[in-house]
């Protein structure tokens, strides 16, 4: 009876885990696929579109192609970043679960990543191995919303991973005081000791 009440606990909080990870991994990949089709329908490969002439110098939206990774690096290596990809996303998949909620930065980056690196796979697997990028800032590399989820997770998880470490580090200078013996000033003083 004991065993099957865990069982049934873990099984909800893992569908409670997986809940989350999937739905905000899920509406980001949606809205990445949606953007990235809407710039292959409607702007002809490396054509380019502002909504208003005074933004071209600083934003427009570029129909690019991209072999590499993010924001354009290392480009012809799609067949390695499809696998880095794969791994990503089972990692994610595999970790997350085992990461406490208290973590919460930790999971929204992991929702991130997971997101972006989802997003940019079903690129390469469903266009030829080219991600599209469509986001173009001042004279920086055209990247898209997925890149972005990647970028914003890995901050994010380096800013939890920080937060984490400080708080273990006062727990544990906290620890260290609450065990340290207390010092008796009434404590008699053993042969040979001078006095004051």
């Amino acid at each position: 009876m004991g065993e099957v009440f865990i069982v049934e606990v873990d099984l909800k909080k893992y569908v409670r885990d997986y809940a989350f990870l999937l739905g905000l991994a899920g509406l980001i990949v949606i809205i990445d696929q949606l953007t990235k089709e809407l710039v292959r329908t409607h702007l002809a490969l490396t054509a380019e579109w502002a909504p208003w002439p005074w933004m071209l110098p600083y934003f427009r939206i570029v129909h690019w192609s991209n072999t590499g990774a993010a924001f354009g690096m290392f480009q012809g290596f799609g067949l390695v970043f499809t696998i880095l990809a794969i791994a990503v996303v089972i990692a994610i998949l595999y970790y997350f679960p085992r990461v406490s909620r208290q973590d919460w930065p930790v999971r929204i980056a992991m929702c991130l990543m997971l997101a972006g690196a989802s997003g940019n796979l079903i690129d390469r697997l469903t266009q030829n191995g080219q991600v599209t990028d469509f986001i173009s800032v001042g004279s920086f590399a055209v990247f898209n919303i997925a890149d972005s989820s990647i970028t914003l997770g890995v901050a994010i998880l380096v800013l939890g991973v920080w937060t984490i470490e400080r708080r273990e580090k006062k727990q544990d200078a906290s620890t260290f005081s609450d065990h340290r013996p207390a010092e008796n000033p009434a404590q008699p003083r053993r042969d040979g000791e001078m006095g004051e």
